[in-house]
């Protein structure tokens, strides 16, 4: 790819869409494309080299996370994905939590209509 101008569309990592996008380059920087806009979000961000943010699962929670898991069922497999593992979390958490459905509302008392004199 030659010079990049303003304006010219490359692809780059959208942070708002977490996706591979189209961009549009607004501002260079020594001729390297410094800030792009989504061309679909529209979201202005520093131009990533189509490169997507580390994850945010930090190393020492993660070993505490396996090292509990470990304590908690011995059987189960601590080389599993750190996705994997919360997903099942999640999933034991909201089957233990199943709200109870609400009684129905009491029926509502008519009022007596008669001749009254």
């Amino acid at each position: 790819m030659g010079e990049v101008r303003l304006g010219d569309i490359i692809d780059d990592y959208c942070v708002k869409c977490k996706r591979i996008m189209n961009h549009s380059v607004v501002s260079i920087l020594n001729g390297k494309p410094a800030k792009v806009r989504c061309r679909t979000c529209h979201n202005d961000h520093d131009y990533r080299h189509e490169q997507p943010p580390p994850p945010k699962v930090d190393a020492r929670k993660q070993a505490l996370f396996n090292e509990v898991l470990t304590k908690v069922a011995p059987e189960a497999v601590v080389e599993e994905d750190a996705e994997e593992l919360e997903v099942e979390a999640d999933a034991e958490v909201e089957a233990e939590v199943e709200p109870e459905p609400a009684p129905p509302p009491p029926p509502k008392k008519k009022k007596a209509r008669g001749k009254t004199r």
